[in-house]
């Protein structure tokens, strides 16, 4: 089995000696993500709800890159900073994994980087989408 590291200019660029994600065999592996801004070094905002959203958009667009979505997510762990702010994390996060949403953990952390308030990894499977001619019946958009 091949190992597939996946990186993107589109979720922010690693801020240690780790990858994105790696992609084997047929899952996807990725890094906790935190709400930052792709190309800076800012929260998308002081909240937890800003902060969810943004981990989240960055985890699909890593995602999108590895050949899969978060429809394919099958585990999510989520670190919070404070287990007080679950509800406002949830709530954020049901508007993501609406129909058929993947196994969760969520768990309180000492402290994140950055100060941030959360952050999120995935397990996904890989889509067997080759681009040849068959037509894909994955359910990425």
């Amino acid at each position: 089995m091949k190992k597939q590291i996946v990186s993107t200019e589109q979720a922010p660029q690693a801020i240690g000696p780790y990858s994105q994600a790696v992609r084997a065999g047929d899952l996807v592996f990725t890094a906790g993500q935190l709400g930052l801004v792709p190309g800076t070094k800012e929260m998308a905002g002081p909240d937890i709800e800003s902060q969810t959203r943004q981990a989240l958009q960055n985890l699909d667009a890593i995602l999108e890159a590895s050949s899969s979505c978060l429809e394919h997510a099958i585990k999510v762990t989520v670190y919070l900073a404070n287990i007080d702010e679950f509800p406002l994390m949830n709530a954020v996060y049901a508007r993501f994994f609406s129909d058929a949403p993947p196994a969760r953990a969520a768990v309180q952390a000492a402290a994140l980087p950055l100060g941030a308030k959360v952050m999120i990894d995935i397990v996904a499977l890989a889509c067997d989408c080759d681009g040849g001619d068959e037509p894909c019946a994955c359910e990425c958009a």
